[in-house]
Order: C-alpha cells, then sequence, then structure tokens
C-alpha cells in the first residue's frame, strides 16, 4: 500500500491519543509491545480487527465497509471520494472517521484514509453487496426492460447469479436470452459457466443516490415512560423477598430429597417438574432458581457413585443472613452466570430437549450481553421504564450491530425477564438497588435494598378459618416462629399461613409447650384468638408426648460384668453419656465413632461391630459435601490497565522504537542458555553508565514474566544492574543474569 503506513501514523500520534486507542482496544496491549511496528501488526490482525468492529455503531460500520468498497486497504482513499460514495454532508462523514481513526481502523493524514488489509473479510465475499471493479465505463442506453430486471435484482442483492446462459460467450448479434446479451455489453461478468456477477461500476449506477443503501445516521429513538423511583424499588423489594423465598423453599426442598445428577451432567426434567411443585412456580422460573442456587454455590454435585445435587455447607451461611444480603449473593451470581437459563426446555442441533446445567446452556459471553442490556437501561434517568424490550433490542442493534449473534432481541426479552425476576428491574425500570449493583457490587447493593424494603411489621392477624394473615414483611424471630407453627398457603405483598394439627404438632416436637403457643398467637395477633384455634392447640398438646422416645446413636455390650462395671466409673463415661440399660449394655447419645475414640484415649481396646455381629471400619468415608474450588474465571476480554499505566507503556513502545533504530553493533541479545550473559552485554551496559545514556532492558523477573524497562545504569557489577528505571521514577536493581537483551536508546 503506498502512502504512510500504520507504524509510521501511529508514531507521529501524541501520547494521550495512543492511550485512548490502548483504552478502546485493549488486547493490542497485552502482552506489552516492543515497538510501533509490532504494535501496527497487531492492530492489523484479523481477531483484534473483528473485535473492534463489534463496537462501532451501524453509521460507523457503514462507513468503514464503504472505504473497503473504495479499496482503502489496497491504496489511501480521500475524504471527499468517500462523502460522494456515501452521499452525506462531509461533517458527518469526519465524524465518523475520526471514530475509526480513534480504534486505527483508518488512519492516514487528511484528506488520505486507510484502512488495514484484513477488514475486507470483515465484512464478506461482496463489501456493500458490490461485485469485483472492471473499471469499465458504464452505459445503460438500449438496456430492455428484462435486462434491466437483471440488473436490479443483481445490485439490490448479492451481485452473482447462477445461470446456464452463461455455458458460453457469445458476441451482441448472436445472444439470444437478456443474460448473454449483458454479458456481450460488459455489464455482467462471467465467472465461470454457470456464474455471472454484476460489475462494481454497474450497481453505482442502479442504485442512484443511495449506492450503499438507506444509511442509518441515528439510533431508533426509544419509547419510554416514566414511573415513581420508590414504586420501582418498592415492586422490586417484593420480587427480592419472593426470590429469596423461593430458593430457600428449594434447598429444603434438596436438603430432604437431592434430586440425581444426570449421566450427561444436568437436572432431569421430572426433577425440574418436581421442583416447580414444591415452589409453586411455572419451570421457566424454577430453571432459573436452579441454575442460580448452583452459580451461588449454595447447591453442588455430590460427585459420588451416584452423584446428587445437594444443598452446600455454604446454604447454611446464606439461609442465616438477612433478606437483602441473601438476595445480593443471588442477584451477583446471576450478573455473574456464564449460562443462558432461558434456553432451557428448548431444543439442540440435534432435537433433543436441553436441561437445567447441562452443558448446552453455557455460554461464555453471557455476562458481557447481560451487563450490556442492563447498562444501556441503567443509563436512563432513575424511574424510566422501557415497556418494550423489542425496542431496546432495536436500539442496541444500532449501537453494535455486530454484538449479540443471531440471539440478540431474545437475548434482551430474556434479561429483561430474568432481571424482573431477581428484582434488579421492576416494571421495566432499573431499581435503585440494581443500579449499585452494577456500579458498586452486592455489598453496597445489599444496603441500598434494606432501604427499598417497607420496615418488618412485628404483628399477624389470626382469622376463624385457622389462617394467620402477615400484612408484610414480618420481623426474623417473628417470622420463624410462625413458619414453625403454619404453613405457607399463598405468598405475595400479604403472605397467608395455615394452622394446622400437623403443624402444632411440629412445634411441640420443636419444644414448644401449649402455653407458648398460646401466647405467641395472643400477644403478636391484632385480631382475637379464635376459641377453634384454642381447642386445637390444647387438644393437640393433651395428645402429644404420651408415648416418648429417645435417642441413643452408639451402644456398648460385654460379657464381661467387671469391664462394663470398670468402663462406667472411668471419668471418660460421664464426657461420653454412657448410661446402663441391660447389665451387660451401655448406650451413648454421641456417634459410635466418638465413643470408641474416647474410650481408647481411655486405656481401653473397644471394637465396632454390625448388625449381624461383624468388626465395622469406622474410618471416615468423605461423603460430606462442600463447595468444590471453583477456577479463577478468565475475563472475557483483555481488562484495561489505568491512564498511568497506560501512558508507561506508550513511553516504553516509543523506546523500543528507538532502540530498533540504534546501530546494530550497539544492540545485544542474551541468549537464554548462556545464564549470566556474554561479556558484550556487561560491556554496553558499563558503556552507558559511563555515558549516562539509557538502556531499554528485557529481563525475566522472578515469577517467570518477560518485561521490558527502560533503566539509566549508575553501577553495573557483581552480578548486578542497578539504575534510574524511568518507568517507576526510582532507582532499582536488576541481576545480570536474567537479562535477556540490551538496546542503547537514543536521546529525543
Amino acid at each position: 500500500m503506498s502512502g504512510i503506513t500504520l507504524a509510521d501514523w501511529l508514531r507521529a500520534q501524541d501520547d494521550a491519543t495512543l492511550v485512548a486507542l490502548l483504552r478502546t482496544r485493549p488486547d493490542i496491549a497485552t502482552p506489552p509491545p516492543a515497538d510501533m511496528a509490532v504494535l501496527a501488526t497487531r492492530i492489523g490482525t484479523r481477531a483484534s480487527v473483528a473485535r473492534a468492529c463489534e463496537e462501532l455503531d451501524t453509521f460507523t460500520l457503514t462507513v468503514l465497509e464503504a472505504l473497503v468498497v473504495l479499496d482503502a486497504d489496497t491504496a489511501p482513499v480521500s475524504l471527499n471520494t468517500l462523502t460522494d460514495l456515501l452521499k452525506l454532508k462531509p461533517k458527518q462523514v469526519k465524524q465518523a472517521v475520526q471514530r475509526l481513526r480513534d480504534r486505527a481502523l483508518a488512519w492516514g493524514e487528511d484528506p488520505l484514509l486507510c484502512v488495514p488489509p484484513v477488514t475486507r473479510e470483515a465484512f464478506g465475499q461482496f463489501p456493500g453487496g458490490f461485485g469485483r471493479s472492471t473499471g469499465q465505463l458504464v452505459d445503460l442506453t438500449g438496456v430492455t426492460d428484462a435486462e434491466r430486471r437483471v440488473l436490479d435484482t443483481l445490485s439490490a442483492g448479492r451481485p452473482i447469479g447462477e445461470t446456464r446462459d452463461a455455458a458460453r460467450l457469445v458476441s451482441l448479434e448472436n445472444a439470444e436470452t437478456p443474460i448473454q446479451r449483458l454479458l456481450a455489453r460488459g455489464l455482467l461478468v462471467r465467472r465461470d459457466p454457470i456464474t455471472v456477477e454484476l460489475p462494481r461500476e454497474v450497481a453505482l449506477v442502479l442504485r442512484g443516490d443511495r449506492p450503499m443503501g438507506t444509511i442509518q445516521l441515528t439510533e431508533p429513538k426509544l419509547r419510554t415512560r416514566d414511573l415513581t423511583p420508590s414504586d420501582v424499588d418498592a415492586t422490586g423489594g417484593g420480587e427480592a423477598l419472593e426470590l429469596v423465598r423461593h430458593v430457600e423453599t428449594l434447598i429444603a426442598s434438596w436438603s430432604a430429597e437431592p434430586p440425581p445428577v444426570l449421566k450427561a451432567g444436568g437436572l432431569g426434567v421430572r426433577e425440574l417438574r418436581k421442583v416447580a411443585k414444591d415452589v409453586d412456580v411455572d419451570e421457566r422460573r424454577a430453571a432459573l432458581l436452579v441454575e442460580l442456587v448452583v452459580s451461588a454455590d449454595l447447591v453442588g454435585n455430590s460427585e459420588a457413585t451416584e452423584p446428587e445435587w445437594v444443598p452446600t455447607t455454604k446454604a447454611d451461611v446464606w439461609i442465616a443472613a438477612n433478606a437483602e444480603n441473601r438476595w445480593a449473593t443471588l442477584a451477583q451470581a446471576w450478573l455473574d452466570l456464564p449460562r443462558l437459563p432461558a434456553l432451557v426446555g428448548q431444543r439442540d442441533d440435534r432435537d433433543k430437549l436441553i436441561n437445567p446445567l447441562a452443558d448446552e446452556v453455557r455460554r461464555q459471553q453471557a455476562p458481557r450481553d447481560r451487563r450490556w442490556v442492563l447498562d444501556a437501561v441503567a443509563a436512563l434517568p432513575p424511574g424510566t421504564s422501557v415497556p418494550d424490550p423489542a425496542a431496546l433490542a432495536a436500539v442496541l442493534g444500532w449501537r453494535a450491530p455486530r454484538r449479540g449473534g443471531r440471539q440478540r432481541d431474545e437475548l434482551v426479552r430474556w434479561t429483561f425477564d430474568e432481571a424482573t425476576a431477581v428484582a434488579i428491574f421492576a416494571h421495566g425500570a432499573i431499581t435503585s438497588a440494581g443500579r449499585v449493583l452494577l456500579d458498586e457490587g452486592p455489598g453496597v447493593a445489599a444496603k441500598q435494598l434494606a432501604e427499598s424494603l417497607p420496615a418488618p411489621i412485628d404483628h399477624v392477624l389470626v382469622q376463624a378459618d385457622l389462617t394467620v394473615i402477615a400484612p408484610g414483611r414480618l420481623e426474623p424471630e417473628l417470622a420463624d416462629e410462625i413458619k414453625l407453627v403454619a404453613d405457607v398457603e399463598s405468598a405475595g405483598s400479604a403472605t397467608v399461613y395455615r394452622v394446622g394439627e400437623h403443624t402444632i404438632r411440629r412445634a411441640l416436637d420443636a419444644g414448644r409447650t401449649a402455653d407458648e403457643l398460646h401466647e405467641l398467637f395472643r400477644s403478636r395477633s391484632r385480631t382475637p384468638v379464635p376459641q377453634s384455634l384454642t381447642y386445637l392447640v390444647d387438644d393437640t398438646a393433651r395428645r402429644h408426648g404420651r408415648l416418648r422416645g429417645g435417642a441413643a446413636a452408639s451402644f456398648l455390650r460385654c460379657d464381661d460384668l467387671a469391664l462394663v462395671s470398670e468402663v462406667l466409673a472411668h471419668p471418660a463415661a460421664h464426657q461420653l453419656e454412657l448410661q446402663r440399660i441391660a447389665p451387660t449394655v451401655l448406650v451413648s447419645p454421641l456417634p459410635l465413632a466418638d465413643v470408641l475414640d474416647g474410650l481408647r484415649s481411655a486405656g481401653f481396646a473397644p471394637a465396632a461391630e454390625g448388625p449381624d455381629g461383624r468388626v465395622l471400619d469406622l474410618r471416615p468415608g468423605g461423603r460430606r459435601i462442600t463447595p468444590r474450588a471453583r477456577a479463577t474465571r478468565r475475563p472475557l476480554s483483555p481488562s484495561v490497565p489505568g491512564d498511568e499505566q497506560l501512558g508507561e507503556l506508550i513511553r516504553l513502545v516509543r523506546a523500543g522504537d528507538r532502540a530498533a533504530a540504534t546501530p546494530r553493533g550497539e544492540r545485544i541479545s542474551v541468549p537464554a542458555n548462556l545464564g549470566a550473559g556474554p561479556s558484550a552485554t556487561l560491556s554496553l551496559l558499563q558503556q552507558a553508565a559511563r555515558a549516562r545514556r539509557s538502556v531499554l532492558v528485557g529481563f525475566v523477573d522472578s515469577h517467570g514474566t518477560a518485561a521490558q524497562r527502560v533503566i539509566e545504569p549508575t553501577i553495573v557489577g557483581g552480578g548486578v544492574l542497578e539504575g534510574f528505571d524511568h518507568s517507576y521514577g526510582e532507582v532499582r536493581r536488576f541481576p545480570l543474569h536474567r537479562i535477556t537483551s540490551a538496546a542503547l536508546v537514543d536521546e529525543d
């Protein structure tokens, strides 16, 4: 390509421009490039250009495509030529070109522009829908209606078509069909015996004043409506409490009866339906709940011989937390979830049903795309609702048409539904807690939600039909007592509990007395306690406990009465809570393993036996479920360093440029197998120290990471290079055996 090269253009830019470039395209900064030539090479790679195009809006992408149509990937194109092709005002085109320059997708000094050669690959075989150029003048005089229909069809879509009329070339006099006449006049080009192509010049004439089609200069207007932020937060608070209650029910259900893990991984359809029934939700929400509890490490795969989905020890910590912190844990788990729960219930490419927790639901880009949607709504003023997700999908489609893939519109709708379910959205608007969660994390979001929730109430309403109504969120202590003595019948802004004989028996089994239950209802109910409830409590309590049972976790038996007496007389017997229930039998409420360990420590030699009298091996089997240590999740895109770090990186790149321009005799590379390095390296460093010149030093740090620094040596010897590090603004020491390269840096 003639004209200025990308590397030269980069060298001519100031540091602020280059820092902005690295901020918008962080992938080209990792690992740090050695010089501008390396940076230019990375900018022009296929993957980097494709990634950068994903961040372009529709108009800017159209301008870049127009540059490719004008062959700016092979020769510089003037800004006037670009403006003529687009048929737009110069100011509009200049603004888009500047956005391309900011990302180094276009470069060059005004008025000439170039683009990386691989940019053509980003637009397919026919950029702008144009065929190849023939360089000839176009004359449509005498074109018949049939011929014009062929040309219009090819100019409106793909510029190639298949036809048998291209099997042989004929003169205009011998042409019999419209295709043959067009080929003879040069208005079509024969690619092979069955394929013809419309030349670019013909398409430009046919398209008239819209050669690049209808160009969308601005994004579609988003229809919104204004809501009161407090109403949004109140609705979101209710959804948060509902989410917490559903997850708590799911954990309780799986604690009692863990579902099996499918052989192919995931959760079966029957088990999903059971979750939906237990939690009283539809299967779509049940799938979301299942994905959330596993993502939050509240449930894990037991990985036993017959694996099951079992709550982990983290579930107990989660249950013990307050409602707002429990919500924050679940909401953050959803934000970071690299999966699309909405795919559950659909069918894959093999027409196989997709199950919850299956690998088919995994999408690594899901967190990035999810935040893309959420950030768009969060950018609106508080209380602004987007009633139609399809309208937002159209806006996002204009802002970044290459993001989201084929499921972009569905992704927006799924995100709206799931964000509402996890209380980040309410009525199509983002809640205050959701906004804080995106900006500051779950800890601060939990505090924000607490402010949005109504104050806990300290009373209930007992009804004559043995129902108890909680007109709001109950105080934690009262909520626990009511859950113990009644079952939830319906939930919502007011929760309805049902009292029955089995619920009262449950409270009595937990240690409550009839008097305590009477006092609970009398002191906490704002309505009179019905006589039927008093009778029910008394009748159930009268029958409760007449037949009693005790727990004995282990027993000891011995035919030697003297040994049994010796055991009982030992101080360890009290610690082990041993009791005699027969002359030769002792029992204890402690596990057998603990009893045997205690007796062995006391000097006895007991053995464990099974129901058949055989000796048992009581060594722990490792069945307990604990959260698995997860590998650190790699970021989907390179992290962007701060401006100070990027500025230092640019200084190193410029130093690398100056080092590359250094005469060959003043540049030393040290082979890795030479240990302390050749004497030439020492000589070069000592020369720099005497002349007070800076050196670009390449070295490997103690972690094995290669790096470069611009050093002004002061001391070279004793196996150490000591000098002023321009990168850190301080004096540093470098072991000479870790230095891999050294080059004098020409002064600016």
